[in-house]
């Protein structure tokens, strides 16, 4: 099976990036400022109502407890930084905002619950229709990234088109182990990085998203334990 959703969504982070590029020289930088902040509030706002989904806060916190030791063990930001630095280099660019913008784009589209449960309905119900809609959202959002990130927010399109593949893939090999409510899990934990991004793109605090991104892979190893 083709994975069209994944590709559709890469491609559009690509075009809304590329758009970005182009309008990056047209914002004075005060409304590049305002729009940067109210896509941060918007994240928050985002993040906190698919925090809120948990049923069993004892996963979450267990999740993000040690998922942060493991990612601040395995230095997840640092390699991410590195990797982002050798992409830079490669292309020779000079922009300073480079990785940071690879990075945050790719945390941004990884983490949401859309990227989820939309390559399960690709896999199990050959349904396109969320990750058709999560790439008309994420080129929007690259767009706006883009003015303020530069070229590095583009690069995110691998990171998020591989991970939504092996998602699809993964899904097809394990669909049963998969409740609804497992995945409302899955997507709280989601929503607390995506907190940590939207805290990050105010200003308020450094938060190591990257570290964080573990969590991700315990809460749905040990959702089976803690949610029937």
């Amino acid at each position: 099976m083709i994975p069209l959703g994944p590709l559709v969504n890469g491609a559009a982070i690509i075009a809304g990036s590329l758009l970005g590029l182009l309008l990056h020289g047209r914002f004075p930088d005060r409304v590049r400022t305002i729009m940067f902040q109210a896509l941060g509030l918007s994240i928050l706002a985002i993040g906190i109502k698919m925090a809120m989904s948990m049923t069993s806060p004892i996963l979450v916190v267990v999740s993000m407890l040690v998922g942060a030791v493991c990612g601040e063990a395995m230095d997840i930001e640092r390699q991410f930084a590195r990797a982002g630095d050798a992409v830079k280099a490669l292309l020779r660019s000079d922009n300073a905002l480079f990785t940071d913008g690879l990075v945050t784009a790719s945390v941004i589209f990884c983490s949401g619950t859309m990227a989820i449960l939309g390559s399960f309905d690709e896999a199990l119900r050959n349904d396109h229709t969320l990750l058709f809609t999560k790439s008309i959202l994420d080129g929007c959002v690259a767009m706006i990234l883009a003015t303020t990130y530069g070229a590095g927010v583009a690069l995110s399109f691998i990171p998020v088109a591989l991970y939504e593949t092996l998602l699809t893939l993964f899904a097809g090999a394990t669909q049963a182990a998969f409740t609804p409510d497992r995945l409302a899990q899955l997507s709280a934990v989601g929503g607390l990085l995506i907190i940590g991004i939207g805290i990050n793109m105010l200003g308020l605090l450094k938060i190591k998203v990257s570290n964080l991104l573990p969590a991700m892979a315990l809460a749905a190893v040990l959702a089976p334990f803690f949610v029937g």
